[in-house]
């Protein structure tokens, strides 16, 4: 499906000639291209008429959750029949693991997950998963933060259609797999319930209910139901269920990664012995086997993401998959207020391995743990296709990067001088 931009507006002032000189230097090949727009000069509407017409997964990149939403509301108004995706930092609150050595003080982790947010991070990559091309991610920095491989999440996709034979006691083995919980009492977003024939899943990437109907083993309907009164709103010949997280591992992957930790364990130990620090030595053993029996009894700890080196199959300093790695290769990305968006992402990495060298030198955390980051800059630059940044002020880093070529801006639609 292409991208349908929708508006009552047409582009005016210096927005066709904008539209037209970005759209050519994308078609053209041209990696990154800057737009300088004054404010109030509609920079918006200038990039979803480029979306509309270079027709690729785009992704927006703006600095704060704020004016992500902003953009996210926007955009899904001018393409209201293709796939418009919020992919933000869901904590309301988030105090990370720290300790602070002057003071002898250890501060445990801490956060409150905001659940809609959660459940539009996760249709976002359900979206990509999909691989629908109209497709534009509005997201934070958080796009650039570890989360699971594409490939584990592509396995645990299941994929059904009518008249499909198929035992249900195997299907619902797939949905757990898929990281989706039975509950036959309460039906929450990400549960699922069984009665007599029919199984009732809710979606973990929308609102609805998907109700899957057996005859004998073979499936006879697939409909999707209101999350209320459970009234039919569609039915399908086919359907794709996503996993219901952004962390889906299998047996096997979390067997291996725990023998990987235990040999890794026992190397930290010794190296903490032979310089004779039997308080770190002891510190660092009693913590990760206490992770170790959480992982095995109940398939997670506190803190599990400092072992996601292990469970995604990733060599020591190996940059961690993120959201970019759900894109395909030819996709554009769009960094909006660039002159503050690139220093930010430049200084995520920094500031995370500060804080986790401290955990690991005093015996908190196994050096795997620096390698769940956020990326590295020179690693987020290899990942971008083609480039627009977006600027009232861009800075030398994007003329630079634009070989000095800038698309302006700066006659408002309106024809004011002032927005």
């Amino acid at each position: 499906m292409n991208f349908k931009l929708t508006s009552k507006y047409k582009p005016t002032g210096d927005q066709p000639e904008a539209i037209r000189e970005l759209t050519d230097g994308l078609e053209r090949g041209d990696k990154s291209q800057v737009l300088l727009g004054v404010t109030g000069s509609g920079k918006t509407f200038t990039v979803a008429n480029v979306i509309a017409n270079v027709n690729k997964p785009t992704l927006i990149l703006s600095h704060n959750k704020t004016l992500a939403a902003q953009l996210y509301e926007e955009m899904k108004a001018f393409f209201p029949d293709n796939a418009v995706e919020y992919y933000v930092s869901y904590y309301d609150y988030y105090q990370p693991e720290a300790y602070m050595p002057v003071t002898d003080t250890y501060i445990e982790k801490d956060l409150a997950i905001n659940d809609e947010i959660d459940k539009l991070r996760l249709s976002a990559v359900s979206s990509l998963l999909s691989g629908r091309k109209d497709v534009i991610v509005v997201s934070s920095v958080s796009c650039i933060y570890g989360m699971g491989a594409p490939i584990a999440m592509k396995e645990n996709v299941i994929s059904i259609k009518k008249g499909q034979v198929i035992d249900r006691n195997d299907f619902l083995r797939r949905l757990v797999d898929a990281l989706y919980m039975r509950n036959d009492i309460e039906l929450q977003r990400g549960n699922f319930r069984v009665k007599g024939d029919t199984v009732d899943i809710a979606m973990a990437y929308n609102d609805n209910v998907l109700r899957i109907t057996w005859w004998d083993d073979e499936i006879d309907s697939i409909e999707e139901v209101d999350a209320v009164d459970f009234h039919r709103l569609a039915t399908f010949d086919a359907y794709e269920i996503y996993p219901a997280n952004l962390f889906v591992t299998s047996k096997e992957q979390t067997e291996g990664a725990i023998r990987q930790i235990q040999d890794d364990l026992v190397k930290q130990v010794d190296f903490f012995t032979e310089i004779g620090d039997n308080i770190k030595a002891q510190r660092i053993k009693e913590r990760v086997e206490y992770d170790i029996e959480m992982i095995k009894e109940l398939g997670h700890c506190s803190g599990i993401e400092n072992y996601s080196r292990y469970f995604d199959g990733r060599e020591a300093g190996m940059r961690p998959y993120c959201l970019l790695d759900f894109f395909p290769e030819d996709y554009l990305m769009v960094i909006d207020e660039s002159h503050v968006s690139v220093p930010q992402i430049s200084a995520m990495y920094g500031g995370d391995r500060a804080r986790k060298k401290n955990l690991v030198e005093y015996g908190f955390r196994l050096p795997a743990a620096f390698d769940n980051r956020p990326l590295r800059f020179e690693e987020f630059h290899d990942l971008i296709h083609q480039i627009i940044y977006v600027s009232a002020t861009p800075a030398d880093f994007e003329l630079t990067e634009s070989e000095g070529v800038v698309v302006e801006q700066l006659i408002r639609p309106t024809g004011l001088l002032d927005p």
